[in-house]
């Protein structure tokens, strides 16, 4: 299945059953990295952390990736940059606020879109527990095409 201006996956790489392991890793390597520092500091040093932690776990990622973006056979340059891209396949945007914004979740369903992936995660790292009250997960149309397993 080739996702347009973006990667090609073949189907049987990506399952609803691998996004979610991959869902069930990202947040735990982002566990790691809130038990280890604690809630309260820059959002830029918790990224770091976790690119070291995602790394050490040996979970593929690219961080900070600019949105390729085309319209109408030209490509426009938009100015996104996701904070990571999860094995080519699973959207994670990163926070340190003291309140969600409703714009943070646009945000990455946003992402999603144009990218065409089906899954998306946003991790707020100013909370005393990720697990239950720093995190959401979001799925849209093109995770609803992928098999279950």
């Amino acid at each position: 299945m080739f996702f347009k201006n973006f990667y090609l996956i073949k189907p049987m790489q990506v399952s609803k059953a691998y996004l979610d392991k991959l869902s069930y890793q990202v947040i735990g390597a982002a566990i790691e990295v809130h038990k280890t520092l604690g809630p309260g500091l820059l959002e830029k040093v918790y990224h770091k952390c976790l690119c070291k932690e995602l790394s050490l776990r040996g979970i593929k990622f690219k961080s900070e990736k600019t949105i390729d973006f085309e319209y109408k056979g030209e490509r426009l340059d938009i100015d996104l940059k996701c904070d990571f891209i999860i094995e080519d396949c699973l959207i994670v945007e990163i926070k340190s606020v003291k309140e969600m914004n409703p714009l943070f979740e646009a945000q990455v369903l946003g992402y999603m879109k144009l990218l065409k992936i089906g899954k998306g995660l946003l991790i707020n790292f100013k909370t005393t527990n990720i697990f239950y009250s720093g995190q959401k997960t979001f799925v849209n149309e093109y995770y609803e095409l992928l098999p279950d397993i």
